[in-house]
């Protein structure tokens, strides 16, 4: 199999669809896009692909709450498939909004609630990954990931985020500066399995380095790498495809 055929779920509203396409084939992935409500009507398309991402944006306007109806649309519609597609194996990563979607479809542990600054937040972060995360997504990725954060709702809520550390459930955490109040700085958390991914920063956004702010720019102004190859996103969307490969 020369490329990996993978989806990108969007709904109403989501509007980094076309990012994650691009990501995706950058990656080695023969990337569609395909409308929520087009796979609740055939839920048997989704069998078609190794690999799936719930993208980013402002599902629903964000009027009844950051990722709730199109969780409801996907879960009420394709909740045994995208079930199977997990238990198969099958790498699936949900980002900003995506996120939302598989926290509040219990596809992956704890919440997400409002910034703590109580405002919408848009800025570029940079992300460490966990040395004993079970995530696929990110395993062997050790230098720091640089993306942009976009978001009113992305404080991530957990009652014990220890044991989830422990459980190797956190996958990353924010490096020097937490933009939510995240409880214990934490960025994108997997499921048991290691082939759910979520989390708010998007790095969809920086797939080459000329996205970064800091690109060209000298190295008196460069922050851990900022702006540098080893620094791109790109790199989960790599292993995501490399593991959907392996099936």
């Amino acid at each position: 199999m020369s490329q990996v055929p993978a989806v990108v779920i969007a709904g109403p509203g989501t509007n980094r669809d076309g990012d994650v396409r691009q990501a995706l084939e950058l990656a080695g992935a023969d990337a569609k896009i395909v409308l929520a409500s087009e796979l609740v009507e055939r839920p048997r398309l989704l069998g078609d692909y190794r690999l799936a991402v719930v993208a980013g944006g402002f599902s629903h306007a964000d009027s009844l709450g950051a990722g709730r109806m199109l969780a409801l649309d996907l879960m009420m519609g394709l909740g045994d498939e995208l079930r199977d597609f997990v238990a198969r194996g099958r790498p699936l990563i949900g980002i900003c909004n995506g996120f939302q979607v598989l926290t509040r479809t219990k596809l992956l542990p704890g919440a997400l609630g409002h910034n703590a600054q109580g405002r919408f937040d848009c800025r570029w972060v940079v992300l460490e990954t966990e040395v004993k995360s079970k995530s696929v997504w990110t395993s062997g990725i050790e230098d720091p990931i640089h993306c942009p954060i976009a978001h009113g709702e992305g404080r991530y809520v957990h009652p014990d985020p220890d044991s989830l550390a422990a459980a190797g459930q956190v996958a990353l955490r924010y490096r020097s500066t937490n933009p939510n109040g995240s409880v214990a700085d934490i960025a994108g958390v997997c499921d048991s399995s290691g082939v759910v991914l979520g989390l708010m920063p998007h790095p969809e956004n920086h797939i080459v380095a000329r996205q970064h702010p800091h690109h060209g720019r000298s190295a008196a102004v460069k922050t851990l790498g900022a702006g540098e190859p080893s620094s791109l996103g790109l790199r989960l969307f790599e292993n995501g495809v490399r593991h959907a490969k392996g099936l």
